[in-house]
């Protein structure tokens, strides 16, 4: 049996990261891509084949694809689109030039690079497209509204991609973490003070008392629920291995317990919940 290839997208850390590792150890030929070079020049070192590929950049998709079909002689097995961002904030505080943006990198890229590995995966005869959505993409959380737009989106259009391929041999899968542990709410730090002008905003005290806290102090506050990357992993290869996968895989508690309740609350009793 040839070895089979995947393309992860986000592999600076984190999820991405476990994911190019975890999978390499089993097997997979891994194209481990970055958003900027000098991250994919760290994969390069620890043996990986590290595409530059920024969600954001239509040209890189192409080119971070044209260079994985040649090395693999025009196949590729499996997609794994991980990379996203967030920015934190009230919605009526989000300019609308900062969620054209997040659409961009958390939806609109994903999209490209599913639209042009599906040929592919077509001619070839066989597929897996795995997206990493998240627990908010199931319910919505106060201050995360760029970022649950975005996951909520992707939620949508990949339940159709899944409904209009049932005639295909092409698999596309959900997963849903909820708290893991890694550098996503630091990393999204740079996006809030770019985008939001808090001390400006009717919330400004809100933002001193729950916000700040939460993104500048975040170290000292680990959430009792949170995971490693590696326990996203596990459910990526039973996603990318299993004959027949399902269609979503829940990560943490958190996502479970929010997946029973969006289904027998109602709206204003699961509203007092996603509150506190």
């Amino acid at each position: 049996m040839s070895t089979r290839s995947i393309l992860i997208t986000g592999c600076s850390s984190g999820i991405g990261y476990a994911a190019a590792h975890g999978l390499r150890a089993r097997g997979w030929r891994v194209f481990a891509s970055c958003r900027q070079e000098l991250d994919c020049a760290v994969l390069r070192q620890e043996g990986f084949e590290s595409p530059r590929l920024d969600y954001s950049d239509p040209d890189s998709i192409i080119t971070a694809l044209a260079e994985v079909l040649e090395a693999t002689g025009g196949t590729l097995d499996a997609v794994f689109n991980n990379g996203a961002y967030a920015i934190p904030g009230a919605v009526e505080d989000l300019p609308t030039a900062a969620l054209r943006d997040i659409f961009e990198a958390n939806f609109f890229g994903w999209h490209s690079l599913t639209q042009a590995v599906l040929p592919i995966m077509r001619a070839q005869g066989h597929g897996r497209i795995v997206q990493c959505s998240s627990v908010l993409g199931l319910v919505t959380m106060p201050w995360k509204g760029a970022y649950n737009a975005t996951k909520f989106a992707i939620e949508g259009l990949t339940d159709t991609l899944r409904i209009e391929m049932r005639d295909t041999p092409i698999k596309i899968v959900l997963i849903e973490p909820g708290p893991i542990g890694t550098k996503f709410r630091s990393n999204a730090i740079k996006n809030f003070e770019h985008w939001i002008d808090w001390a400006a905003s009717p919330r400004a005290t809100q933002y001193e008392t729950e916000l700040l806290g939460l993104l500048y102090n975040s170290e000292n506050k680990p959430n009792k629920f949170e995971l490693p990357p590696e326990a996203v992993v596990r459910k990526l290869v039973k996603a990318l291995e299993k004959p027949r996968p399902k269609a979503r895989y829940y990560v943490t508690i958190p996502t479970y317990l929010m997946g029973i309740l969006r289904r027998i609350l109602p709206t204003r009793a699961l509203d007092w919940v996603l509150s506190r």
